[in-house]
């Protein structure tokens, strides 16, 4: 089975340097474990691809039309169509003050930014250190070692995908999405309520829908905020006894009624609604 541009799948890889065998991306976690490129926070899973909409390297991009499902395959890219030859034009040696003034501390190997460029740190020495503003894959040859794990046919697939890769920390099944005619909605879990940067993503969302699935003209997110419920109180009579040898007076005590399932409690719900057409 070969593959269109266009269409939706899902992928697992692990991407190395050839002269090195140095494994530099992958989306297993186990690997990344033993690789020492564990992230914290970071979602090791297959990734969504839209082929030929340049979310992968292009070459990688096109020998993903031709991967069969569930087969491993291996994708060698040259530097020219990785990340380009290195330029010895973009590096550059620069005095150490300079850095420690703007409370840069550099060490070989870290990734800097440097007068709004992101550089590498190469040597250290005599008062001056040595950045590298190449890509640090440039000039390397990679290889991908892919599985195409899944082709996405329905839209639900398809926008739960798009939904996910916005918003990777919460499962895409607490996600419900209702298609009538063409329009969308997309109830939100309580779970996105509260992280970081949700109002961007739901716009990001949205756009990805319009693009990808054109026949939708309308989404909307609901979140549906739900009240604590609240405690039941009950009053209980307490018998109180006097000392002895002193006259004991009636006490009358008066008791609520309990609630019961015949007086249920209503618990407000309140309902937010975000349209994007």
């Amino acid at each position: 089975m070969t593959f269109q541009k266009g269409d939706f799948i899902l992928i697992n890889y692990t991407g190395k340097v050839k002269e090195t065998n140095e494994v530099f991306d992958t989306t297993y976690e186990e690997v990344s474990k033993d690789e020492r490129l564990h992230k914290e926070g970071d979602v090791y899973e297959p990734k969504l691809v839209v082929i030929g909409e340049g979310w992968v390297l292009k070459a990688l991009d096109d020998a993903l039309l031709d991967i069969e499902i569930e087969k491993a395959s291996t994708v060698e890219i040259p530097a020219d169509k990785a990340f380009g030859q290195r330029d010895p034009e973009k590096i550059k040696r620069v005095p150490l003050r300079q850095l420690l003034a703007r409370e840069i501390n550099p060490i070989i190997g870290a990734r800097i930014e440097y007068q709004g460029k992101m550089a590498t740190v190469r040597s250290i020495g005599a008062g001056r250190v040595l950045l590298d503003f190449n890509p640090p894959l440039s000039g390397r040859t990679l290889i991908y070692e892919v599985t195409t794990q899944k082709k996405l046919e329905s839209n639900e697939e398809k926008i739960l995908a798009l939904i996910h890769r916005r918003v990777p920390v919460v499962e895409e099944e607490k996600f419900k999405v209702t298609i009538q005619n063409s329009d969308l909605t997309i109830d939100m879990p309580e779970d996105t309520f509260y992280v970081e940067g949700i109002q961007i993503a739901k716009r990001g969302i949205a756009m990805d829908i319009q693009k990808y699935l054109p026949d939708l003209t309308q989404t909307q997110f609901i979140e549906t905020f739900k009240a604590e419920p609240k405690p039941v109180i009950t009053n209980t009579p307490t018998l109180t006894t006097a000392p002895a040898l002193i006259t004991t007076e009636e006490t009358e005590t008066t008791t609520e009624p309990e609630l019961t399932e015949e007086t249920p409690e209503t618990t407000p719900t309140t309902e937010e609604t975000e349209t994007t057409t």
